[in-house]
């Protein structure tokens, strides 16, 4: 299933991400603080348990300590998704986090596998980040490596998408729910999503 996240203070920046003369650092800030912002979204119907153990207020008062049912898993795909995935951390610092090595045949389009390591957790929700879900390929292709290594409980959190690549990658994976913050027009003949904010990876690591 698809989610639009939809928010002023979301939209407002990923406003601001989309203006070509915005510099890297304001690009990772701005990236960084979305994410944030999205984690609330993605996570909003996990289950608190108490530990059995507890917390002691100032006044004395003995209350539960909590905890999520799953154990979350960040797994960026390389190498633009590492901007995705610190924001995510920020809300969630006991994550563990894994990466996969993607990138785009110019030519074809297509993903090429080249890293993936991912860490080892019972009960796991793993959520794979990358700003741009516009072919719908890496995307695609993450979800099946991830599956083959045996995770079952996996979600999609991308910045900007487009129909295409949502299309494809609920064709291909029905049970994986996708969250974006805007849902652009179309791709361009180069498979980049219109209007977009341009290669998001060269934008976060300053390589244009």
């Amino acid at each position: 299933m698809l989610h639009i996240v939809n928010h002023p203070l979301i939209t407002m920046k990923l406003n601001k991400m989309r203006d070509k003369d915005t510099s890297s650092k304001d690009f990772r800030t701005l990236l960084d603080e979305i994410s944030s912002l999205m984690t609330f979204e993605v996570f909003k119907d996990l289950k608190l348990h108490p530990t059995g153990k507890k917390y002691h207020t100032p006044l004395g008062q003995e209350i539960d300590k909590l905890d999520i049912d799953y154990n979350i898993v960040i797994a960026p795909i390389l190498r633009a998704g590492i901007g995705m995935s610190n924001g995510v951390v920020n809300m969630l610092p006991t994550a563990r986090i894994g990466h996969i090595g993607l990138y785009r045949n110019e030519k074809t389009l297509e993903p090429v596998e080249y890293f993936c390591k991912l860490p080892k957790v019972e009960n796991p929700l793993l959520l794979i980040c990358d700003p741009m879900l516009a072919t719908g390929g890496s995307a695609t292709d993450a979800i099946n490596i991830v599956k083959k290594k045996g995770f079952k409980n996996i979600r999609l959190l991308c910045l900007v998408g487009c129909k295409e690549g949502v299309d494809k990658v609920l064709l291909n994976h029905p049970d994986v729910d996708i969250y974006v913050a805007a849902l652009d027009e179309k791709l361009n003949d180069k498979g980049y999503i219109l209007p977009g904010l341009g290669d998001a990876g060269d934008r976060i690591f300053g390589t244009l």
